[in-house]
């Protein structure tokens, strides 16, 4: 039985996620930004102590071992480039802190364990089509973190698979993560919808799957992949 640790297991993909480990038979450490039951650790991700108590908790929960590590912790708020120069700046660290330099401080400590023990490890980053394409003039942020996400990803992999430590990114499009008519709504209404050739915006349980086949299944030599989902909005 896998030991994983999950980030932004709450809801949405990450709520998907957990329910696919378990179904699996995996044990899952599930962590949110606040504990909201008995299973689920409380990490607030903008405070940079987080991340090194999160890592120690699911290591005493796992009994000393954690074999996957699920980044898909996220925050995606708009940042108008017209806001002031603090207010744009503090929006742009925040989201860079829990986006992109939380997963990476997990992805060492992961590494570190895995090197120590000499076992091989597998981590799994959710990171998203805006890491390739960019995202809207208010998104500056979301899609710098995503970025640097697939870059950390491909690094992680090249360096250290020859250990059998192994990475893999899927990059979902837009992701109905809420009430289909709300979520359209929040994003401009069914006008988005014309940029999808599929027609209709990503279920969690779509984006689910794929990370559950990376965390289990996938074949080593698919180390240092990154996995698209976002129906064809995006083709590369």
């Amino acid at each position: 039985m896998a030991n994983i640790l999950l980030t932004g297991a709450s809801r949405g993909i990450g709520a998907a996620i957990r329910e696919g480990l378990g179904a699996r038979g995996a044990d899952v450490i599930a962590s949110a930004s606040a504990a909201h039951d008995g299973d689920t650790i409380g990490a607030d991700f903008l405070q940079p102590h987080a991340p090194a108590m999160l890592w120690q908790e699911a290591l005493e929960r796992s009994g000393g071992a954690i074999d996957v590590l699920i980044n898909n912790a996220g925050l995606f708020q708009a940042n108008p480039v017209d806001q002031s120069d603090i207010v744009w700046l503090d929006a742009w660290e925040e989201t860079l802190r829990i986006n992109l330099t939380a997963a990476a401080q997990l992805s060492r400590f992961a590494v570190r364990h895995w090197q120590g023990r000499g076992v091989p490890g597998r981590i799994v980053h959710i990171a998203s089509r805006a890491g390739h394409r960019g995202d809207s003039p208010a998104h500056w942020h979301y899609a710098a973190a995503k970025g640097g996400m697939l870059a950390l990803h491909k690094t992680i992999a090249r360096a250290y698979a020859s250990e059998g430590i192994l990475s893999f990114a899927i990059t979902p499009g837009f992701t109905d993560t809420a009430m289909a008519g709300d979520y359209l709504a929040s994003r401009g209404g069914p006008e988005l919808l014309h940029d999808i050739p599929l027609g209709r915006v990503a279920e969690p349980e779509e984006i689910a799957d794929i990370a559950v086949w990376c965390a289990l299944d996938a074949p080593e030599s698919m180390t240092g992949t990154t996995i698209d989902a976002n129906g064809a909005s995006y083709v590369r």
